[in-house]
Formats: C-alpha cells, structure tokens, sequence
C-alpha cells in the first residue's frame, strides 16, 4: 500500500512540475520578445489562435498533436515537451533528494531560474536582469533554509568565480557577458564557494568542448562568440543535485 501511494504522489509531483515548466516555456518564449508572461491566453506562436486547456495537456498534449498546432497544423518545437520533461523530472529528483520541505521549493524554483536563463540566453545571447533579480532572491532565502552551507560559504561563492570573470573581462574584453558574471554572482550566494568553483569548471568543460565541436565543424569562426549561459546554468543545476558527491570523491585522492 505505501508502494502504491508513493507511486501516486511521484506521479503527481511531476505533473506539478511538468505543468510549471509549461509556464516557464510562455516565459521563455515572451520575455525575448518584450511580451507580458503574466496576462494574455496562451496562443499559437504560428497562427496566433488561442490554445485551449485540452491543448496545453504537458508532454501528452505535443505527442497526441504528433508535434503539430491543432489548429494551423505548424511544426511545434519539440523543445516544449522536452522542457516540460525536465520540469518533471525536476520535481521528483527536489523532492527525493530534501523531501516535502522548503528547500525542495527553492532547489526547484532555482533549477526552473536556471532552465529560463539558459534557453533565453541561447536564443538571444543575453541574460535578462529579471532573472538575475530572481536568483538573487532565491540565493536570500538559501541563507535562512540550508543550514549545511555556511553564510561566509555564500557570501565567497558570490564572488568566487564572478570576480575572476570581471577581472578576466577587463583583461580580455568580451571574454565574458556581464548577464554571465551578474549570474554567477547571484547564484553563488544559492551554492556556497564549493559549488560554485564546481559549476563553473563542468561548465568550462562543457562550453569548451562545445566551442571545439563549433570550430571543427566550421559553424563558427575562433573569433566568433556563443552564449555561454546555457553552460554556466546546467553545470549549476548538476553542481545542485550531484555535486556534493563529485567534491566528496574527488576529496578522497587528496587524503
């Protein structure tokens, strides 16, 4: 029976999470384009009809339509279901990990920040301050709800890696965005110092070998940029949900 009710109340945790990823693909999609996110019915991007509540089912509704407007039949990106996916599995993983408490609220509000910025600086090559403000304020309640992360923890993750990429800018002009450094800033407050150090190399990692993959193919050239809060965002999230681990086994080869 406890099987069956923790099956029940997994299922509707990532429903909640899907269905509030769905809202942040309106806000990806809006915010770009100077549009209000918070009032308006949802419409088709293509054809401008109003989507009713059957057409906006997360996941279910994009296979059912098989990735088309069931109005215009125009191509739906398959990012919106994707992102939805995400929101779900978000949710469970917050909730498995710290339980039915506050701090599964904000990991998630946190990883839902993260998901907006990086698609909306992949798209745009540029960071709203908006979410910038909203990472701040989730990093001002990390230091009352996570008591395993020291206040002078956070107060170094803040400048930890954004001064170093201010520095670097400096130096090297255009070498980081500032929506870049002010996201780091913000969001270090959320990680503490370890964290932070951990996100930016995964994302290091990861842009590098992203910029490689772009110079072997020629789609772009060496002097040529590409947004590279996508990378900061996602070695954030793992640094969130895998990284205590990955600094606990990389502690043991200094012992």
């Amino acid at each position: 029976m406890e099987t069956v009710l923790e099956v029940f109340l997994n299922i509707i945790i990532f429903l909640i999470g899907a269905s509030i990823f769905s809202f942040l693909n309106v806000v990806i999609y809006r915010v770009p384009r100077k549009l209000s996110f918070v009032s308006g019915r949802s419409m088709c991007p293509q054809c401008g009809k109003n989507l009713k509540a059957i057409d906006m089912i997360p996941i279910l509704n994009w296979i059912f339509l098989k990735g088309k407007c069931r109005f215009c039949k125009g191509k739906i990106s398959i990012r919106y279901p994707l992102v939805e996916l995400l929101g779900g599995i978000a949710a469970i993983a917050s909730a498995y990990i710290y339980g039915y408490t506050l701090q599964t609220v904000l990991i998630f509000a946190f990883f839902g920040i993260l998901t907006v910025t990086a698609f909306v600086d992949y798209d745009t090559m540029e960071i709203p301050n908006e979410f910038v403000v909203a990472a701040l304020i989730i990093g001002v309640f990390a230091f009352f709800a996570f008591s395993d992360i020291s206040f002078l923890s956070r107060l170094a993750g803040g400048v930890c890696v954004s001064l170093p990429m201010l520095l670097i800018t400096f130096l090297i002009p255009g070498a980081f965005g500032g929506g870049d450094i002010k996201l780091m800033a913000a969001c270090g407050l959320f990680l503490g110092w370890q964290l932070t150090l951990l996100s930016f190399f995964l994302a290091v990692l990861g842009g590098g070998a992203y910029g490689g993959w772009l110079l072997i193919t020629k789609k772009k050239g060496r002097k040529e940029h590409f947004a590279f809060g996508p990378f900061l965002c996602a070695g954030m999230a793992a640094a969130v949900f895998i990284g205590t681990p990955i600094i606990n086994w990389y502690a043991g080869f200094l012992i």
